[in-house]
């Protein structure tokens, strides 16, 4: 009896598993989900900004800025773990044996690329800092290719990672065609943006093992805990104005929780180069989102802003229509 119980509940999770993945490799699908994502992520850049001023937060004191991503992701935790428990109808807990994989996800996730993306963000334009943060497309692919092997790499995908190297530089270039960088503030974008692709890569191995909802929620938890500990304990301070600024905070927590985890089970059942080509759109809504809510359209409209947009984009188009077409090399 207790076999065929066990049988039952395998069966179950076997088929709920195939209509998964027959869900999530739907071209329409993975295109959504992945422009959906690309927009949640878009509006973060101005939103971070404008969430700084709303809880006071000094952009010149570190800690304050670690608390105030802390706060965030721990809620970002809490949304995805109350989601994922009322979707399985019971507490959302992953398995003892895969702690670990939690822990490093959240290593790279909620607290590496998180700080890096704060700090830098807090020393960069809006715009400025999500052409940037498309770098981190052409670092998913390469660590896709050399570190976790599941991508091949080929010279349609070098010169793709050119075009978007060749943007990132042009966006440094000012009108005198002078080359502006500080570790601080573009040297941290670029590596919150390469922490990300870790991530990414990690999510797409571990979720063969966990729950992806799992893997997300308490990656983001836990991180969000130790940035908070952490903020709190170097002396962070943050002061919220009024309603406005929670109402602002959830909504940043809401972006964390909804598109991480949104591609995480699109990577899940897809190849990582599947949703990078979608990921061209993210620095274009940064950039977007940031001229309208911050008044940035000067820099948007820049000659040297447009071209840099283009040339990330082309290079992400690039690797992904024609880079599985190529012998390996």
């Amino acid at each position: 009896m207790e076999n065929n119980l066990s049988g039952n509940a395998a069966a179950g999770a076997a088929q709920t598993a195939d209509r998964a993945a027959a869900f999530f490799t739907k071209p329409a699908v993975v295109c959504i989900g992945a422009i959906i994502c690309c927009i949640l992520w878009g509006s973060a850049f101005p939103c971070v900004k404008i969430g700084y001023s709303m809880f006071s937060v000094d952009t010149g004191h570190v800690p304050s800025i670690i608390l105030f991503a802390g706060l965030r992701f721990t809620l970002a935790g809490m949304l995805v773990i109350a989601f994922g428990s009322v979707r399985s109808k019971k507490f959302l807990l992953p398995a003892a044996r895969n702690w670990w994989r939690v822990l490093l996800v959240c290593i790279f996730q909620a607290v590496a690329q998180y700080i890096f993306f704060y700090i830098g963000l807090a020393h960069v334009s809006g715009v400025k800092g999500s052409v940037l943060n498309g770098l981190g497309v052409f670092f998913t692919i390469l660590i896709a290719c050399f570190v976790f092997r599941t991508e091949k790499f080929n010279m349609v995908k070098l010169a793709g990672c050119m075009l978007g190297f060749g943007g990132v530089i042009l966006i440094n270039l000012g009108g005198d065609f002078s080359f502006e960088f500080t570790m601080l503030g573009e040297g941290f974008v670029i590596l919150s943006g390469l922490s990300a692709a870790v991530a990414a890569g990690l999510v797409k191995i571990f979720s063969a093992h966990e729950d992806t909802a799992a893997l997300c929620g308490w990656q983001f938890f836990a991180g969000g805990l130790a940035l908070t500990a952490a903020g709190a304990a170097l002396g962070g301070q943050v002061r919220p104005t009024g309603a406005e600024a929670y109402i602002m905070l959830l909504y940043l927590a809401l972006i964390s929780s909804a598109a991480f985890t949104l591609q995480g089970y699109i990577v899940k059942y897809n190849p990582v180069s599947a949703f990078a080509v979608y990921k061209s759109a993210n620095p274009l809504f940064g950039a977007v989102f940031s001229a309208a809510i911050l008044g940035e359209s000067q820099q948007l409209f820049s000659y040297y802003t447009l071209i840099a947009i283009i040339l990330v984009c082309a290079g992400i188009f690039i690797i992904n229509k024609f880079g599985e077409r190529r012998k390996k090399v």
